[in-house]
């Protein structure tokens, strides 16, 4: 009768790598590997400079994980790291101005309803055109920084509002306007474009999917 290993949870490895069991930081990294390089690329453009992102934020994350506190998720927290590490090298670097977290003058007023309430409005055959894909990519880089984040972290990676609220530092009704507000900027670029688009095969919505 064959023994199984029994499946270790993801508080049970990082004990075990806080215990001696170092090789077992690899298992750790694995499920969220491509998640961290493509928020590194988001901010980078560059496949080099994202893959130098993510290879420093797993060296942090590796040396400050007896920080971690299991109260978040370790995806969030690597996420946190991963953006800190791709704001730091672009300043850094002198590329960008970077904007500051602060909120915004206007943050707590009235939002408007809009238009595209959910990226998942767009048709699925539509997304299937890959100069659609490139176009939906590029309106994504172009928005500013404090939106951009908001945008990958709720419908790219998918993280709900009180995750997105911790990785960022920001308040969850924070979260709501400025996500709220990347999609309508990203609609106001998109809309028009997509409405000339013919039907082809599904796929799924995101460009990084």
């Amino acid at each position: 009768m064959k023994s199984s290993t029994p499946i270790r949870s993801e508080a049970e490895i990082i004990a075990a790598i806080l215990a001696g069991e170092m090789q077992l930081y690899h298992e750790l990294i694995r499920p969220h590997e491509r998640s961290v390089y493509m928020m590194a690329l988001s901010y980078m453009k560059n496949e080099a400079d994202a893959e130098d992102v993510a290879q420093e934020a797993f060296i942090k994350a590796f040396r400050n994980l007896s920080t971690f506190r299991g109260d978040a998720k370790f995806s969030t927290w690597l996420i946190s790291i991963t953006l800190n590490e791709a704001r730091n090298r672009l300043r850094r670097q002198g590329i960008v101005r970077m904007q500051s977290l602060d909120e915004p003058p206007d943050e707590d007023g009235a939002v408007s309803p809009a238009l595209l309430r959910d990226w998942r409005e767009i048709p699925s055959e539509a997304v299937e055109r890959e100069e659609v894909w490139a176009l939906i990519k590029k309106a994504v880089e172009t928005l500013p920084e404090i939106y951009r984040q908001v945008f990958l972290l709720r419908d790219v990676e998918e993280l709900d509002v009180n995750e997105t609220a911790q990785t960022l530092s920001i308040s969850i009704s924070n979260v709501k306007v400025r996500l709220h507000r990347a999609r309508m900027m990203l609609q106001k670029e998109l809309a028009p474009q997509l409405k000339t688009i013919n039907r082809a095969p599904k796929r799924r919505w995101l460009p990084w999917s």
